[in-house]
């Protein structure tokens, strides 16, 4: 897909209609998904079947060799940020979301997660920079806006 089409599912996650918004925030995240190919997709399923069976040594070396041999796939980080969330190692998944953020800024997903790591360290300013940037691509994200103010309401 080619970077105007990339700018025009952008611009349609700020669409007041619901509609376009969630058909823009689909097809970017397939877009994501599939950045390597089929191959790079079956490795985030086989990945993610690991993560939700519990296996999560065998997720991270899934994931952990993706990136080694695919360093600019920016969901194989994304993934392996999500696995390290779920395991409360919040700095290595805080590492992982910057690196997407870095190939991809705007990986809204990656934002929203570093800011729920920031979250979990009781960073509560990092958190919020972090759900802003997210809701500078995903304005209308509730959920950004009310981690905001849950962190906002930490802070005093």
């Amino acid at each position: 897909m080619n970077e105007s089409a990339i700018a025009q599912l952008l611009e349609d996650l700020k669409n007041p209609e619901e509609t376009v918004r969630y058909q823009a925030t689909e097809e970017l995240w397939r877009i994501w998904f599939y950045q390597k190919g089929v191959l790079g997709l079956e490795l985030l399923q086989r990945s993610q079947a690991m993560l939700e069976a519990g296996e999560f040594n065998q997720a991270e070396e899934i994931l952990t060799k993706l990136i080694a041999d695919l360093p600019d796939f920016a969901e194989a980080w994304n993934r392996r940020a999500v696995l390290y969330y779920i395991r409360q190692q919040y700095r290595k998944a805080i590492a992982d979301c910057q690196s997407v953020v870095r190939l991809n800024p705007a990986h809204f997903g990656a934002l929203h997660g570093l800011g729920l790591c920031h979250a979990a360290l009781g960073e509560y300013s990092a958190a919020i920079l972090a759900f802003r940037r997210a809701l500078e691509i995903q304005p209308y994200a509730i959920e950004n806006q009310r981690l905001i103010l849950e962190c906002t309401a930490r802070l005093s």
